[in-house]
């Protein structure tokens, strides 16, 4: 290794020596006028220099693009996209040129630095421009981040770029139309200034060309013009990209043609343009391979468009092959879902049971991660929750702090029950949490206690640690007091309903707890005149409406109710005329409008502050009814009061009630 290294070393030494005379009479691109489609008297200057290359450098690094390569195999892996395809030969002069001596120097050239050198000393032909400038893009697409820039460098500092920036400009008008493209393709992921000349002769030359681009060319320029700022030729090539794409899309037939030019379209696209994108879609799933059904979902995200049949189609095709999908697109499929509010359990499903299967061959980023996008998508991931969780109590240590603020907050978010594994679990993060407290920042301490009370565990010493005056002095000036005062809302009830065992007593002082007076939400309409219509008839009951407890829990109505031994005395009582109390009833029901969001995703499973309210209530004595939105609106009158009868009267629930449209309340 050593022997590879210095040879190296002197080989870059050599250039540098050879270079030193010719770089000090580099010649730039003159500065040249150059009428835009838009700004006929605007100028565009060549713009780097070796100061303005190393500032470009630093802060944007070269990505690879993906874009139509013609004949690919629907089977093969997204990687066929990324990697730069060899243009078409289809006439002798193209056969010709493969197997001339120059294109085959070319291909053992191993940096940009080597194919200017190899231009300075063989002249290339028109075409030969183009193969260049792919190779150059080619050779760092496979190269570390610090030697892309090394070499990019090289390049711009190199005397045969601009000759052969200039040589380009020169035949970019009687070169094929793909060679235009690929060549501006090339310039772009390179680095080339957008406003100098020789970027702006590419995009004016494919203004005039457009019309005779064919699907290839036209997807080609499509992912050019997708990285590009906007600019005047930019805007007018992008309008006249979606004129030519609206008159020719009955006649795409390449997916990833389609796919392109739908995200170069982009959110502006006009709807109705939008919708024919989506039927033309919809016509070509039969020929979707795995990477056309991934790549789908994140360019509809990219549109800003959502089309459910789209999207189950490509979650079906997904669903039926996710083993051997790489992290970084399955975590781009969950952020395009996430982006589009697109849930399909069956997908999401898969894809933990995938995760949690292959749990070592993941990094911890890597499951902390996904962990964080489910919990962004509001669906839990039982099987890598459980997963997760088996890893964490084996080796907790591993856990920096940032990792335990992830899992204590995906954790507490979805509250997901670990069962017998819970205290262990919870032990687990209390022990890695206590032996960050020397250096945990007041705020990451408050959302470390708040997370670990809603979970209903409680470490004494971050509690007391968080409680001290010294803490609650650095949180006064926090930048979000009222999450804040949330935070410490629910840490103060916890203690005060939870009471759990401390070895000494501790209280939230009401200076951070905000408002003491919270405001009280108006009771669901609908739902108090269905549990009126219910209790009409019943003699025993009491209904209290919009009941505030603990001064944080709002419950639309409260109905108390005897037990049944407890009915038989109040009825004799009220036979002999004497009253009964409703204190001296066994049972309190709490029924709530609870939204959508309350829940885990394809669940009736309380989540987060939700599941804290309900574990509260029970310890307070209530039974909890929760009744969302859809229960009130999608059935008849009917069938919410018999929904609302089996809840409140179990014993009591007619069997008669058709089972389906129990099953649609429950769902």
């Amino acid at each position: 290794m050593s022997v590879w290294v210095t040879e190296e070393v002197m080989r870059r030494g050599l250039r540098f020596c050879s270079r030193g005379s010719l770089w000090q009479q580099r010649n730039f691109l003159l500065s040249a006028s150059i009428k835009d489609s838009c700004s006929p008297d605007k100028q565009f200057f060549h713009l780097w220099s070796p100061r303005q290359s190393q500032a470009w450098l630093s802060r944007r690094p070269v990505s690879s693009v993906r874009f139509y390569s013609q004949g690919a195999n629907h089977g093969d892996d997204l990687e066929d996209r990324e990697r730069l395809p060899s243009q078409p030969a289809d006439t002798a002069s193209a056969e010709r040129q493969r197997k001339s001596p120059f294109l085959e120097l070319l291909e053992s050239c191993g940096s940009p630095s080597d194919v200017l050198d190899l231009t300075g000393k063989y002249s290339p032909t028109a075409r030969q421009v183009s193969h260049c400038l792919n190779h150059m893009w080619a050779t760092t697409k496979k190269m570390t981040d610090e030697q892309r820039r090394y070499e990019l460098q090289l390049m711009f500092e190199h005397p045969a770029f601009d000759q052969l920036l200039q040589r380009a400009m020169k035949i970019v008008a009687h070169i094929h139309d793909e060679d235009v493209t690929y060549s501006l393709l090339s310039m772009v992921n390179l680095g080339v200034p957008q406003r100098s000349r020789v970027v702006q002769t590419f995009l004016r030359t494919c203004q005039e060309k457009l019309n005779d681009f064919d699907e290839k060319s036209l997807s080609i320029l499509a992912s050019s013009l997708e990285q590009m700022e906007d600019g005047a030729n930019v805007r007018v090539l992008k309008e006249g990209m979606r004129l030519v794409v609206e008159a020719r899309l009955p006649g795409i037939k390449n997916v990833m043609a389609l796919q392109t030019m739908m995200r170069l379209l982009g959110k502006d696209a006009p709807k109705d343009l939008k919708w024919k994108l989506e039927k033309k879609a919809l016509s070509m799933t039969d020929h979707f391979s795995l990477p056309n059904a991934q790549y789908m979902i994140s360019t509809m995200a990219t549109m800003g468009f959502f089309s459910k049949p789209l999207l189950d189609v490509c979650s079906k095709k997904i669903t039926e092959n996710i083993h051997g999908i790489p992290f970084n697109r399955i975590f781009k499929l969950l952020q395009s879902c996430r982006e589009l509010r697109y849930r399909d359990v069956h997908l999401l499903t898969s894809i933990s049971d995938y995760v949690a299967s292959s749990l070592d061959i993941w990094t911890n980023k890597q499951l902390l991660l996904f962990l964080s996008v489910f919990e962004n998508l509001v669906f839990c991931p039982a099987a890598l929750m459980d997963a997760y969780a088996d890893k964490v109590i084996a080796n907790p240590d591993v856990l920096t702090l940032k990792d335990l603020l992830c899992v204590l907050k995906v954790y507490s978010s979805l509250s997901y029950d670990l069962q017998d594994r819970r205290q262990q679990f919870l032990d687990s993060l209390s022990r890695v949490l206590i032996s960050y407290l020397p250096k945990i920042s007041a705020f990451e301490l408050l959302k470390a206690v708040y997370c670990l009370c809603l979970l209903g565990h409680f470490p004494y010493a971050p509690l007391e640690q968080l409680l001290q005056s010294s803490v609650l002095e650095k949180l006064a000036g926090s930048k979000f007091p009222k999450s804040q005062e949330r935070m410490f809302q629910t840490v103060d009830v916890c203690l005060r309903v939870d009471r759990p065992p401390l070895p000494q007593p501790l209280t939230v002082p009401a200076s951070v707890l905000g408002d003491p007076t919270p405001s009280t939400p108006s009771v669901n309409p609908r739902l108090l005149l269905d549990l009126q219509s219910l209790l009409e008839d019943q003699v025993h009951m009491m209904l209290q409406e919009g009941v505030m407890v603990e001064n944080l829990y709002f419950i639309d109505a409260a109905v108390t109710k005897p037990t049944p031994n407890q009915t038989s005395v109040c009825e004799a009582r009220i036979g002999g005329g004497e009253g009964c109390s409703p204190a001296e009833s066994s049972e309190r029901i709490a029924v709530m409008y609870a939204p959508q969001s309350g829940f885990c995703y394809g669940t009736s499973n309380p989540r987060g502050p939700l599941a804290v309210k309900i574990r509260h209530l029970k310890i307070l004595g209530y039974n909890s009814v929760l009744v969302t939105e859809q229960d009130l609106q999608s059935v008849s009158e009917e069938a919410r009061i018999d929904f609302l009868r089996e809840r409140i009267f179990p014993q009591h629930h007619r069997p008669e009630t058709q089972p389906d449209e129990k099953e649609h309340l429950r769902s």
